[in-house]
């Protein structure tokens, strides 16, 4: 492969890469914009969290789109890979509007300020590292299940300290998975040459690291975040 060819392979990861992070933020606000939408309204309040059954059929309803994407992929066209996301973003701030309701909008902002340095931190280093992160990947899974598992335990202790703890393990473990998925979506968009795949898999580049930013906000506010 000649030189030309390698610097056209570069720039087209470097405007992949780019495009990663536009839709993931995209995502962001669509998500916090919904969740505050919804916490602003009793009404709409009301009427998503007055039963467990409309709660669990959000929960599945995620659950469901994420399956969806990322096992028919290769199949689904672009818009459609990206109205999913976009539904996605939705439900989750549906769900998410819980937060406006238990803490404090300053706590709230604030912690969203320490998510975004420590995501910008541990995505810039899986991004520029030389070291090969592949060997996190059996940890990290390893220590989500481990955080699952304890917090189902915690449903039946009620433990605040457990609690605090499994917080703690949570910030550490997507912390880890930040730097991890970065590198790993890096790797991915390397050498992709069909236009339109190149553009999916920048979406669920997108979707990993959402996901690892909504999930490193949660715990942190579990965390330091102030309670009403």
């Amino acid at each position: 492969m000649n030189s030309f060819s390698l610097e056209k392979l570069k720039e087209n990861q470097i405007a992949l890469i780019q495009k990663v992070y536009l839709w993931m933020f995209a995502a962001l606000l669509i998500t916090a914009g919904t969740a505050y939408r919804i916490a602003s309204s009793e009404l709409l309040i009301s009427i998503i969290f007055s039963s467990k059954i409309s709660f669990w059929i959000l929960i599945i309803a995620q659950f469901a789109i994420v399956w969806y994407l990322t096992s028919r992929l290769h199949t689904m066209s672009l818009a459609k890979a990206t109205i999913m996301f976009s539904i996605y973003s939705i439900l989750l701030g549906i769900t998410l509007s819980v937060i406006f309701l238990l803490y404090t909008a300053s706590s709230i902002a604030s912690t969203f300020v320490v998510t975004s340095f420590t995501f910008g931190i541990m995505s810039a280093y899986g991004y520029f590292t030389k070291k090969d992160l592949s060997s996190w990947g059996n940890i990290l899974f390893m220590g989500i299940l481990g955080i699952i598992i304890s917090t189902l335990v915690n449903v039946f202790l009620q433990s605040s300290i457990f609690q605090l703890i499994i917080s703690a393990v949570g910030v550490l473990i997507f912390v880890g998975l930040t730097a991890y998925d970065t590198q790993k979506i890096k790797d991915m968009l390397q050498n992709v040459d069909d236009v339109e795949q190149s553009q999916k898999l920048a979406l669920i580049g997108a979707l990993m690291l959402y996901l690892d930013f909504i999930n490193l906000f949660l715990y942190l506010i579990r965390l330091i975040g102030d309670r009403k």
